[in-house]
């Protein structure tokens, strides 16, 4: 069965073809980055315009570079994410699967990035379980427990900002500029090859206390708050006389091995106690931030001593794309009753 994919949750515009659930036939992803660079962040308004323009061009590009061009279903991302940017791709998919006269698969995109490591593999999902995910990008920090696949609980979360986003943010304020989160890994991987751990700062690693209202019924040893390390990385740069000084010393890579190392930490040690939670079969990482280098060798290590196996997604499967909507859409192939009639959500949770 052939799934064409549509996702434009936020600033990539992309489409796929994925043939039952996992062979990746097309994957076409244009990219906003240009776009967006001079206002340090992704602008809604111009995402959704710019979806606008190039959703045809890309959706003809996956059918054309596909090796089969009969397509079965359309699925695409109606949430979470931007409203106007999820509004185009929607629409477009829409109009689509009547034109083909073909089943419209609407599909949660968190759900989708933690289905990303089965992308181009042969393992299926539902022989893992029950599976510890781990949904991390710019916009979430979810700790999932998936008791059987297709079926979700988050158990642990950030309280405040994503750890891509607490990326992008120590991007900006170091004048590294955006998009931050692969500016900061490649320079920390560059630092820690001739510096040890020892000469680190000692950020703070997030820990919220018990008894916490945003911690909204959680267990605070399985979430995370990244407020204070932005602060703190704040005040360090203030008290040791700004960045332009900072720069001229050659200290904001020292810095930066430094925030991303407590940010990494900080993760791993919430991943450690979900692990003890259930007698996991796997532990599961998707989205954005699952591609930094650091994250993936520090967490390889946790499931290592954990003696469960970890998956992780192919590093162009990484970041927002159209394969894992049409991969998704397979599972989800059916469950299409009302579709047409779907609107966007923008702060649909996974599960939901």
């Amino acid at each position: 069965m052939n799934i064409l994919g549509i996702e434009t949750s936020c600033d990539e515009t992309a489409a796929a073809i994925v043939k039952d659930g996992h062979l990746v036939l097309s994957n076409i992803v244009y990219t906003q980055i240009p776009l967006h660079i001079p206002y340090g962040g992704v602008v809604p308004e111009l995402a959704s315009r710019a979806h606008v323009e190039k959703i045809r061009e890309v959706v003809s590009a996956a059918i054309e570079s596909s090796s089969e061009k009969k397509i079965d279903a359309v699925a695409v991302t109606y949430g979470p994410g931007l409203s106007p940017a999820l509004i185009v791709g929607l629409n477009a998919a829409k109009g689509l699967a009547k034109a083909l006269s073909v089943p419209l698969i609407p599909i949660n995109h968190i759900e989708a990035h933690l289905h990303t490591p089965f992308l181009d593999a042969e393992i299926e999902p539902e022989t893992m379980t029950p599976i510890l995910g781990l949904a991390i990008s710019g916009g979430h920090t979810n700790w999932i427990d998936i008791p059987s696949y297709g079926k979700y609980e988050i158990i642990g979360q950030t309280l405040d900002d994503a750890a891509g986003e607490a990326f992008d943010k120590a991007a900006k304020l170091l004048g590294l500029g955006y998009p931050g989160g692969p500016k900061v890994d490649k320079i920390a991987k560059e630092w820690r090859e001739n510096h040890s751990d020892k000469e680190m700062i000692p950020f703070p690693k997030g820990r919220p206390r018990e008894g916490v209202s945003a911690l909204s019924g959680l267990r605070a040893e399985l979430c995370v708050s990244f407020s204070g390390l932005k602060t703190a990385l704040l005040r360090y740069v203030q008290q040791n006389g700004g960045v332009e000084k900072l720069t001229d010393e050659g200290e904001i890579p020292r810095i930066v091995a430094s925030y991303q190392e407590a940010i990494v930490q900080a993760v791993a040690d919430r991943t450690r106690n979900a692990l003890k939670l259930r007698d996991y079969k796997a532990f599961l990482i998707g989205g954005g931030v699952s591609l930094n280098s650091r994250l993936r060798e520090v967490l390889s290590e946790v499931a290592a001593k954990a003696k469960i196996p970890i998956l992780m997604a192919k590093p162009k499967y990484c970041g927002d794309n159209g394969a894992m909507i049409a991969a998704l859409g397979y599972y989800r192939r059916n469950k299409v009753e009302g579709a047409f009639s779907i609107d966007v959500n923008p702060s649909l949770e996974v599960g939901e």
